[in-house]
């Protein structure tokens, strides 16, 4: 084994890593689900593929877009970040003229939502769910 083998590999690992991390920063993210709030469409546990770019480009440090080419539609599940800062997972029930949305989790009894925080801005969406298994 040549002495340019471990360096080449290396370099193929530090790639793969830098990519995926560009990937997941920008493009694609994967989320686990916790809590029963979006009960039976989404059971605790369940893998969340969130795609960054469904409505729009934002820098991923960023909390706004930088480019905005959709709004949420009514029964899209989206990502976000609460009020509080904490991440959830719900459906968009409505848009307020403030470029707000409604966030309304499926199993209501027990969903901490728009109905205890109220609006949440569009900006705090950090995307939609594309794939849930």
């Amino acid at each position: 084994m040549e002495r340019t083998e471990p360096l080449r590999t290396s370099q193929a690992v530090l790639g793969a890593l830098v990519t995926a991390l560009f990937v997941k920063a920008c493009f694609l993210d994967v989320v686990i689900a916790q809590g029963s709030s979006m009960k039976p469409a989404i059971q605790p546990g369940a893998i969340l593929v969130i795609g960054k770019l469904s409505y729009g480009f934002r820098l991923p440090w960023s909390e706004k877009y930088l480019v905005r080419w959709a709004e949420p539609a009514i029964g899209d599940v989206v990502v976000f970040w609460t009020p509080s800062g904490v991440t959830a997972v719900k459906r968009c029930a409505g848009i307020t003229r403030q470029r707000e949305f409604i966030a309304r989790g499926d199993n209501s009894t027990v969903s901490l939502d728009s109905a205890s925080y109220g609006p949440v801005p569009i900006d705090h969406i950090i995307g939609k769910a594309l794939w849930i298994k």
